[in-house]
């Protein structure tokens, strides 16, 4: 029976990533207050808040900071944009400080809201370099089987899942896909990790030879991906595709959309990872949530490109209503403030090897295939048999219901498919970390009693 509320949402919403059907009989769980790292329904029940919300309240609830900043900044300047020449000073500073943290040279800084706008400007903006430059055919862009980059035409045409382009007749021209870095499912017999990232550098040139590199533009690469299974590319991946791109003038473009800010012990993914990329995608803990915001670092070269076109044109055709939004850019200032002055980083360090102590411990668990991850991030891959690495069956939805168990166990944490994800919001202490592997446990022995009650594993 569901409840007013449950009834209301069902009659009013559509739900992101949702099976819509099932949704109208079981409805949401609706949620009412979070503090820290605990979120709470309508009834009270608390729930230890396993996915940092989407992989992006890495300061977690009720940060009163981030609150007195924004009622400030409301109070002071509301809105105003940055069309025609117009500015303020949150997104001036912002911009600054962007720069001066990235590990990247960084000439200026788009803003926008969301991780799929930022990846949406960075074709447009591959586009309008090039056609700056007078190469009109190189406008081909590569992302990778099984990433995310978000569910705008363009970005969801990046992404590479098929859910995401499904009936939505997409993807659209111009964007190529190549293979997946997952050693676990794509590896061959007997392929080590290194000669599996020598064979995936080796297809990824075969296919910028193939399509000309005279029309490949740019390659777009998540460090450590999120929603296509939290993929993680084996050792010196990126040691070699790197040389490819170079080889061909491509431009490389991080995502650092889920990795940016501390995720993986170091402020940005590309560190951990080795990556040298031209030009980067944040969003979400770039206000730790507390505001639709996201941001691309734009390198000189490609900027002074944007200044000949525009000069040209008369004008950059191109930006939102919220770009650089007074409120959204004022959080963004504090939130960095509050990362440099805790030592958020640092404090990530220290919780890895917990993290990853009781990760290790569920490799031994009948369900958990895999397990892998850097950093505050780690997917674990369900599988029917550990020996041969068979998955259940898609309909058998294994994952969604051992997610259903631990949301019953008070734990929130998310499946992609028979995948389940465990990304806590950075602030997180030791002793939540227990609590979040003791609820996840008891979820995993759970799902496996049922699978042995079931029969399923035929």
């Amino acid at each position: 029976m569901l409840t007013n509320l449950q009834t209301r949402d069902v009659e009013t919403l559509v739900h992101p990533y949702t099976n819509l059907d099932t949704h109208r009989r079981v409805g949401p769980l609706v949620l009412e207050r979070g503090k820290g790292v605990y979120l709470y329904d309508t009834e009270g029940k608390p729930y230890l808040e396993g996915m940092a919300g989407l992989w992006c309240t890495s300061l977690g609830y009720g940060n009163e900071e981030l609150v007195e900043t924004a009622r400030e900044q409301m109070m002071k300047l509301p809105f105003t944009h940055l069309f025609g020449g117009k500015s303020h000073d949150p997104a001036i500073e912002l911009a600054e400080k962007l720069k001066e943290m990235a590990p990247i040279p960084v000439s200026k800084v788009f803003f926008g809201a969301s991780g799929s706008d930022a990846n949406d400007t960075q074709i447009k903006l591959v586009w309008y370099y090039n056609n700056a430059l007078g190469r009109p055919k190189k406008k081909k862009i590569i992302a990778r089987l099984k990433g995310y980059h978000g569910v705008t035409i363009a970005s969801a045409s990046l992404t590479g899942l098929p859910n995401n382009h499904i009936d939505f007749d997409l993807p659209i021209q111009n964007i190529l896909h190549t293979s997946c870095p997952h050693h676990y499912r794509f590896g061959m017999e007997g392929e080590t990790e290194e000669e599996f990232a020598t064979r995936l550098a080796h297809e990824l040139e075969e296919l910028i030879l193939k399509e000309g590199p005279e029309t490949v533009a740019a390659f777009i690469a998540e460090p450590v991906g999120g929603a296509g299974g939290v993929i993680t590319p084996p050792k010196g991946y990126y040691e070699k595709i790197q040389p490819v791109l170079k080889k061909y003038d491509v431009l490389f473009i991080a995502d650092e959309v889920i990795t940016g800010f501390g995720r993986l012990g170091t402020m940005f993914g590309s560190s951990t990872m080795n990556m040298q990329p031209h030009t980067m995608s944040l969003a979400k803990a770039i206000t730790s949530a507390y505001f639709p915001l996201s941001a691309v670092l734009i390198p000189d070269f490609m900027y002074e490109a944007m200044i000949d076109e525009s000069k040209k044109i008369g004008v950059f055709g191109h930006g939102f209503t919220y770009s650089g939004h007074p409120v959204g850019t004022a959080i963004g200032v504090k939130t960095m403030e509050i990362y440099q002055r805790d030592n958020i980083v640092g404090h990530v360090q220290k919780l890895i090897p917990l993290f990853w102590k009781h990760l290790d411990a569920l490799r031994e668990h009948p369900l958990v295939g895999e397990v892998r991850g850097k950093g505050l991030v780690a997917g674990l891959e369900i599988v029917a048999d550990k020996a041969s690495k068979k998955s259940f069956e898609a309909k058998q939805a294994i994952g969604a219901k051992l997610n259903m168990m631990a949301q019953e166990e008070g734990l929130i944490v998310r499946n992609m498919g028979d995948t389940v994800a465990v990304c806590p919001p950075l602030v997180i202490s030791e002793g939540e970390i227990e609590e979040l592997f003791a609820k996840l446990g008891k979820a995993f022995d759970r799902a496996e009693a049922y699978v042995r009650a079931e029969g399923l594993r035929g």
